[in-house]
């Protein structure tokens, strides 16, 4: 899953940029002059932003499918993998982090906390259900618990981030090797969040394996997420035709999240593979069981006619 960051954008960026430097962007999309503080001034940065945009936009669609789904059949707790669940939580936890020492812009900061938010109501769903389904029986405290941990999630999502966003804008200009440490501290929590990511993918694509099934689970979840992670590679390639670096520079500066995106969109094909073939034994199990219902009637007209002569 690609980390919320703007190929056009540095590690190191410093929201209290003078606005002196908004007037030199003469040619620039004022959209994304305002949206991103990134001068888009040709096709290829332009196109790059847009890239950037979409992938964020997917990513942060693709659990929705999953939560309809899990609503709809109530078995979360047998469909999804907690480990899954789990990596997922701690990779957008760790993105988090590396967005605040790396001081990114608020509008990425805003979609890392929805990413985490999500993540919660997954793992919500996955315990409610793995406590409801092992009770066989309806818990209205377990209900009234759920409904509470949500609304406590969305005060969060609503304060969360301007509470972050304050304490960036108003924090004192750092001196040159406090900020270099955390830009380091930014690229740890990079690679941290890329190795949580990528190890998502292995409990689940395990969990699928064991049940010879992928029901339960939305395919949507993955699909949106391979979109996503393929738009932020374009992204990056759009970014370096264009870019007034170094072309190198620009990679290492991405290297941790390119490896994640590419590493993910790899395994999810994995995932989409096991989609196609159990959907192939789930249809032949069906064709099975319709054939037997249809044989089994004659059968017992065959022993009932043998039982007369």
């Amino acid at each position: 899953m690609a980390i919320a960051r703007f190929p056009g954008k540095s590690v190191d960026t410093n929201w209290s940029s003078p606005k002196l430097e908004r007037l030199v962007c003469v040619n620039g999309t004022p959209w994304i002059l305002y949206l991103l503080e990134e001068c888009a001034d040709n096709a290829w940065q332009y196109s790059s932003v847009v890239f950037g945009l979409v992938s964020m936009l997917c990513i942060l669609l693709s659990t929705f499918p999953q939560v309809h789904e899990s609503y709809q059949n109530g078995k979360a707790d047998e469909a999804m993998s907690f480990g899954f669940l789990l990596f997922l939580f701690s990779g957008d936890i760790a993105n988090l982090v590396g967005c605040y020492l790396t001081r990114q812009l608020p509008i990425q900061v805003v979609t890392v906390i929805f990413y985490i938010f999500t993540d919660l109501i997954l793992i919500s769903q996955f315990i409610y259900y793995k406590i409801k389904n092992n009770s066989n029986r309806e818990n209205p405290v377990l209900k009234w618990l759920c409904c509470l941990w949500c609304g406590a999630g969305i005060l969060l999502l609503l304060f969360l981030p301007k509470l972050i966003i304050d304490d960036i804008k108003t924090s004192k200009s750092l001196s040159p090797t406090l900020s270099k440490s955390l830009e380091v501290s930014g690229f740890v929590c990079g690679y941290l969040s890329t190795v949580f990511y990528i190890s998502s993918r292995f409990p689940q694509l395990y969990k699928n394996f064991q049940r010879q099934s992928t029901e339960g689970t939305s395919y949507l979840l993955f699909a949106l997420v391979m979109i996503g992670n393929l738009s932020y590679c374009l992204s990056i390639i759009m970014a370096l035709p264009a870019t007034k670096e170094s072309k190198q520079n620009l990679i290492i500066k991405h290297l941790a999240w390119l490896i994640g995106s590419l590493g993910v969109l790899i395994l999810d094909v994995f995932v989409t593979i096991q989609f196609v073939l159990y959907r192939k034994n789930k249809s032949a199990r069906r064709h099975a069981a319709v054939a037997g219902l249809e044989v089994q009637p004659l059968m017992c007209g065959e022993v009932e006619l043998s039982v007369l002569d």
